[in-house]
């Protein structure tokens, strides 16, 4: 329980950051497993075209200090890594 006005609203701004993140990696998350599906199903140019999109979305996140950069990278390269797999 917060004893100060100060407090309280570092309650409420919190809450209102950790929802705002929570929805960029979970559309992070959701555009990284349509990388996955397509490669699984092996259609070569639909993963190509899903993984532009998730590859924005992971910036964007490093970009807002939700996830760190050595992670967005390792994110990003193993994706790039099953799509080229499945390309060649």
């Amino acid at each position: 329980m917060a004893n100060s006005k100060s407090a309280t609203k570092r309650i409420r701004v919190n809450n209102e950051k950790r929802t705002g993140n929570q929805t960029i990696k979970s559309d992070m998350r959701s555009s990284m497993r349509e990388v996955e599906n397509h490669v699984r199903n092996n259609s070569a140019d639909e993963a190509k075209e899903s993984l532009v999109k998730a590859v924005k979305k992971i910036d964007k996140a490093q970009q807002r200090g939700i996830i760190h950069k050595n992670n967005a990278s390792r994110k990003k390269r193993t994706l790039m890594k099953k799509v080229n797999e499945l390309s060649s």
